[in-house]
């Protein structure tokens, strides 16, 4: 993983209108992401270019203030943290952004939607769990931990993802999986383990994703599978680009798996 530059920035707003299901706003302390995801397609979603991306993280420096007075006007609605970037990558260790802001949050009605690949957000499960309506939902797009450290290099291990869902299990939060982007090579042989392991974790829902091939990821997915022993023997780009008619299959295969249990089932988009 390269290093990256921090820049600290000032804002003006720090909750916008969220396009996506089931929010109504989106709150991002950062713009940049330190997890390095190399199938991301935020930049091209900000109109971003990819190289800032991978190398700089914004650090909305006052969000926390912005926030406590635009929470005094606003109408209620579900608050997705974060939307484009994750909330607690690494750089949450120093700036505690996510955290500030969540103990004002917490002093409000507002619904919060909490989205992570790090353990970071066991830090602040007391202030968590004071939020009157919140649900924390975990990514996780392989069980393979050798895999996973190629493709998401920054982010926390499979285990300790895992480990979040079994923190919050017994808690007033709401917990989920973001089963995605679904890794290519799994099959329908590995999905009554996977399951499982989400069942064991006592998660309320799962949300099934699947690896969105824009345009600007191909030449980074092929050149990370030519590069590394590890997976150009069970990756390959046709085997992505060919996933459709699998996944499909896969995810009928998971509604089957998950009939007689109180999971409930959403697809992404």
């Amino acid at each position: 993983m390269s290093l990256m530059k921090i820049k600290e920035i000032t804002c003006k707003t720090a909750l916008t209108k969220s396009k996506l299901p089931g929010l109504m706003y989106s709150l991002n302390p950062y713009l940049g992401c330190m997890h390095q995801c190399n199938y991301c397609y935020a930049p091209g979603i900000l109109h971003m270019d990819r190289e800032k991306w991978e190398t700089t993280v914004a650090v909305k420096r006052n969000i926390p203030l912005i926030l406590s007075k635009e929470l005094k006007q606003k109408k209620q609605g579900t608050i997705g943290i974060s939307t484009v970037t994750d909330p607690y990558q690494p750089i949450e260790k120093t700036y505690k952004l996510t955290k500030y802001c969540l103990e004002t949050l917490s002093k409000y009605k507002f619904p919060l939607c909490i989205q992570t690949k790090s353990d970071l957000i066991i830090r602040d499960k007391e202030i968590i769990t004071k939020c009157k309506d919140v649900e924390i939902m975990v990514s996780i797009g392989t069980l393979n931990d050798k895999h996973r450290k190629i493709f998401e290099p920054g982010s926390s291990t499979i285990p300790e993802r895992l480990n979040i869902l079994k923190e919050f299990s017994n808690t007033n939060v709401k917990t989920s999986v973001f089963f995605g982007p679904i890794y290519p090579n799994i099959n329908s042989d590995d999905i009554p383990k996977i399951m499982d392991t989400f069942i064991e974790c006592e998660v309320d829902e799962i949300m099934i994703d699947y690896l969105h091939l824009k345009k600007e990821i191909i030449p980074i997915l092929t050149d990370t599978i030519n590069d590394n022993k590890e997976i150009n023997n069970v990756f390959t780009m046709q085997m992505i680009t060919s996933q459709k008619e699998k996944l499909k299959k896969i995810n009928m295969q998971i509604r089957d798996y998950l009939r007689d249990t109180n999971i409930s089932l959403q697809d992404a988009f």
